[in-house]
Parts: C-alpha cells; structure tokens; sequence
C-alpha cells in the first residue's frame, strides 16, 4: 500500500475509536445499544432518550463492536493489508447500518420530522461513519505500482 494510504488508515482507525465513544443520535450511544438491540429490534414503547438511558455491559453492546473494527483497521494500516481492511470497513458499515434499519424501525415517524434535532451533537455519528468511509476510499485506491529495475 502507499504510504498515505497506511497514514489515513491510521487516522481513521483513531476516529472510529473515538466515535465509539460518542452519541450517535440525540443522546444515543453506542454503549446504550446492546447487540441484542441490534439482533431482535428495540424494545415497543420506549422512546430515544430511554434507550440513551438503558444500561448494558460494555462487552454486549456496539461501543465494542467499532472499538473491534477500529483495532482491526489500526492493525492493517500497521501491517499493510487490504483485505483485512476491507473485512474491518464492511463490518463496520453493517454495523452501522443494521442500526439505521433497527431505528427506522421503531422510530420513522420521529426520524423523519425532528433528524434536523436529532443530528445536532451527533459528533460520535459522524466521526464512526466517516472513519469508515474514509477507511472504504483507502481500501479502494489504486495499488502501487512496482517500477522494473533498468
């Protein structure tokens, strides 16, 4: 790989770690959303700001899930490899996306009319989803090309 490539690898490894730890919605984080959430759907009748307060351990819950896809990356910039960075992008965009489709689930009406609401503050969102996808550009550039010895 390139040596910008290792670079913004590393870099987006270092924001989908940090973005683990932030509100993905309103007062949402990824430490509030168990894998159970993400398996069998939310709960009926609970609103956002009662998932944002539902306790759930660490090791069940998505915060572990990007901490993992972000080791991953971190590991494959280190180490140089595609196709352990593809496999870490892809977990995560399904990580993240399963979430959207769990939440839109349960919350169309309210995601529809108040996103403008619910996206302010959502810095956990966007550094999770655009370390992926800074992650997915690194993964997608073109190799380098190796130049015969004259």
């Amino acid at each position: 790989m390139r040596t910008s490539v290792h670079l913004l690898l590393f870099a987006s490894a270092i924001a989908i770690a940090v973005g683990a730890f932030g509100p993905l919605l309103d007062s949402l984080k990824p430490q509030h959303i168990s894998f159970d959430n993400l398996r069998n759907g939310f709960p009926d009748g609970q609103s956002i700001e009662q998932l944002g307060h539902q306790s759930v351990n660490l090791w069940t819950s998505l915060a572990i899930g990007l901490l993992a896809v972000a080791a991953v990356t971190l590991i494959a910039a280190l180490v140089g490899s595609r196709t352990l960075a593809a496999l870490a992008v892809l977990v995560g965009l399904a990580g993240l996306g399963v979430l959207t489709w769990r939440l839109d689930q349960n919350f169309d009406d309210r995601l529809r009319h108040d996103y403008s609401d619910l996206l302010n503050g959502s810095w956990g969102l966007y550094l999770a989803g655009g370390g992926l996808i800074v992650a997915l550009l690194c993964v997608l550039a073109p190799r380098e090309r190796i130049r015969a010895g004259v």
